[in-house]
């Protein structure tokens, strides 16, 4: 009797193994979705379009691409955040939809570490302390001390409420022992135009090809970088934390997706889309968006939105910041 259920085992055993691999390699089954947060033809949107092609080639499925943009990126994050835990809904985005939006906006509707999945990191990037032309300072040093002079809290230009360059510049106030002002405005190209002319004395933000200009014009001066190391693409450009030690802030563009999507697939896509980062494509691409490739785990990914939700909440209690 043992022998013939033994038998009968050892026949079955070549049947059930290739169902099971068949099972364990069944992902994606279908076209996956990758939704952008922001309109077509931003720097987040050229991003992701440019790991689309390649990505599905690794992947071998077809990958849809979405622009849904509304509510600062609520809109598309609330999608994957309810969209079923299979690893077909990807979401494109920068670190404030998870550290920063959930914070500023109360009825976001997520949970920016328990309700997505983290899947990979592409690239990161800080911001530059740039300052009118005009002003009578030639550092960071003496910009804080010309500002500290000034009669009455300073303004200071940002992208809009609840941005990454006005949390930063909030942090940067603090760590300076000033008291400044926000001055929000409705997006970067505004902002540039305000210090060149010299309406605002203070502007935080990302690289510009006009501030490029304006830069080697003199009509702006780049006073310092918010990364804690110097940064490759602007050598020269001391840190932020040479002046204030400690301090730094760069921001991260990746992909996460629904939380309680199973391991392997995420593991599946981290690996896929990590192969493709160091090709010279994808590197030239991205530096040409004033962005440094970098790589991640999941794990590592995870522990480092939870940091940063943790920090810039703060920032945003600290400071009474809300959009509504």
């Amino acid at each position: 009797m043992m022998k013939r259920f033994l038998s009968a085992l050892a026949l079955a055993l070549p049947l059930t193994l290739p169902l099971g691999a068949a099972a364990q390699t069944a992902y994606p089954s279908r076209p996956i979705q990758m939704l952008i947060p922001y309109p077509a033809g931003g720097t987040t949107d050229v991003m992701a379009r440019a790991l689309q092609e390649p990505l599905q080639k690794a992947l071998g499925q077809t990958i849809i691409v979405e622009n849904k943009a509304g509510a600062s990126g609520v809109l598309a994050a609330r999608e994957v955040a309810r969209a079923r835990p299979d690893g077909h809904s990807l979401l494109f985005i920068n670190s404030g939809i998870v550290a920063v939006t959930p914070h500023v906006q109360k009825d976001a509707g997520y949970d920016g570490v328990k309700d997505f999945a983290p899947v990979a990191m592409v690239t990161s990037a800080p911001l530059f302390v740039i300052v009118p032309g005009t002003l009578p300072v030639t550092d960071l040093k003496s910009w804080i001390a010309w500002a500290r002079k000034q009669p009455g809290p300073l303004p200071y230009a940002s992208a809009g409420v609840g941005s990454f360059g006005h949390l930063t510049s909030e942090m940067f106030a603090k760590a300076a022992g000033l008291k400044m002002t926000h001055v929000p405005y409705r997006g970067q190209a505004p902002t540039t135009t305000a210090v060149m002319s010299g309406e605002v004395p203070l502007l935080i933000t990302s690289m510009s090809s006009v501030m490029r200009e304006g830069i080697a014009s003199g009509r702006l001066k780049l006073l310092g970088v918010t990364s804690a190391q110097p940064n490759a693409q602007n050598p020269g450009v001391p840190t932020v934390a040479s002046v204030l030690p400690g301090f730094a802030a760069e921001t991260w563009f990746g992909f996460i997706t629904t939380a309680g999507t199973p391991g392997e697939v995420v593991a599946r896509l981290n690996k896929e889309i990590n192969a493709l980062l160091p090709t010279k494509d994808i590197q030239d691409r991205m530096l040409g968006l004033g962005q440094e490739v970098k790589t991640m785990t999941p794990a590592q990914l995870g522990a480092l939105i939870a940091d940063d939700s943790a920090r810039w909440g703060q920032v945003v209690r600290d400071n009474q910041i809300s959009s509504q």
